[in-house]
């Protein structure tokens, strides 16, 4: 069994650090240990036993650490997952208790924190212990606050996570949370602009897509492989462009229009080779990509269904727009293609 004490000396030995500190807490106040520990200049590694689920405000905790570290220190975190919580529970009661127990934990920590009419009930009652989240949550929200990911490990239902400064907190007031959510995304002439959509991942997903990128790369159409962050009701939202209903908003706001390439991420659209990305910024994307008149199935490929769709937008207009309409329609209802 893997303990705290255990990574905490075996992270010691693998980045070979001489300055350490474990702390048991969830408050901000108790970093004050830490302003004698931060004059050192060699690297450093913080580990808080304090289950991340029971911190009332996990950002601010998250972020204090931040500050009392330089860059290159190393954090090391517990988080009871939602996956891991539900093992625990169906184990912990006999058959049928266990599912019914279950239900009404998920409604009750899992559904109320995320929808404005019972988010206060859940925070009132509980105030904010014993929360559920998941991993990849956990992830992102380091992520949000300056740090970088080298290590996580799952063991007896808790996964540790060791994390690197790498910069300062992103301060993000209005990360995605809730069902409905806001996304950073490039427009046209390269200006960013907010996407609405259902929300189709885990809360702070937005902030991992280099991870993601790094550890599971790409698959066939584009997109990352084997996702970690889309949940199962996100990959059935997905499937049928349910999650897409509210960029309608996007488009009766001028922001995109019909037909038109996807809106995409700084992080994806780095991506792309640096000559076409600027090509990129002349257009407005749109509701439906030329992705689903072609179905490309890799980076390259769609890069070049992209040129395609430019050369002949640049050459007839709106005409290339009712044509790529036709193309896509006919691909989506008789050909049944899919988002992935």
């Amino acid at each position: 069994m893997l303990s705290t004490e255990s990574f905490v000396h075996r992270t010691i030995d693998r980045y070979d650090i001489s300055n350490y500190l474990v702390l048991n807490s969830s408050s901000t106040a108790d970093l004050v240990q830490l302003e004698q520990f931060n004059y050192s200049s060699e690297p450093k590694l913080l580990a808080n036993e304090f289950r991340v689920n029971s911190i009332r405000y996990i950002n601010k905790f998250f972020e204090a650490v931040n500050e009392k570290l330089i860059p290159g220190d190393l954090f090391l975190c517990a988080v009871e997952s939602s996956g891991g919580r539900k093992m625990r529970l169906l184990k912990k009661y006999p058959p049928v208790i266990n599912r019914l127990y279950y239900f009404g934990d998920f409604i009750f920590k899992r559904v109320f924190p995320k929808l404005p009419v019972t988010k206060w009930i859940y925070f009132k009652i509980t105030e904010g212990r014993n929360r559920v989240m998941s991993a990849t949550e956990c992830l992102g929200r380091l992520y949000s606050c300056g740090f970088r990911v080298l290590e996580t490990e799952l063991v007896d239902n808790i996964t540790y996570v060791l994390a690197e400064k790498i910069g300062d907190p992103d301060f993000n007031r209005n990360p995605s949370y809730g069902a409905l959510i806001s996304l950073n995304r490039v427009g046209k002439d390269g200006k960013p602009f907010k996407v609405y959509k259902f929300r189709t991942m885990h809360p702070y997903s937005e902030y991992l897509q280099e991870y993601v990128n790094e550890h599971y790369g790409l698959q066939e159409g584009g997109k990352f492989k084997n996702d970690p962050r889309v949940t199962t009701l996100g990959r059935f939202f997905r499937k049928y462009w349910i999650d897409e209903l509210p960029m309608i908003w996007n488009f009766l706001r001028g922001d995109m229009k019909l037909i038109g390439v996807r809106p995409l991420s700084k992080q994806y659209l780095s991506l792309y080779p640096s000559e076409f990305r600027g090509r990129r910024f002349h257009y407005k994307p749109g509701l439906l990509p030329p992705f689903y008149a072609d179905m490309p199935k890799n980076i390259e490929e769609i890069v070049e269904s992209e040129k395609r769709y430019f050369d002949q937008y640049d050459r007839q207009g709106w005409l290339a727009d009712v044509v790529y309409f036709g193309k896509i329609a006919k691909n989506i209802l008789v050909k049944k293609a899919r988002s992935n």
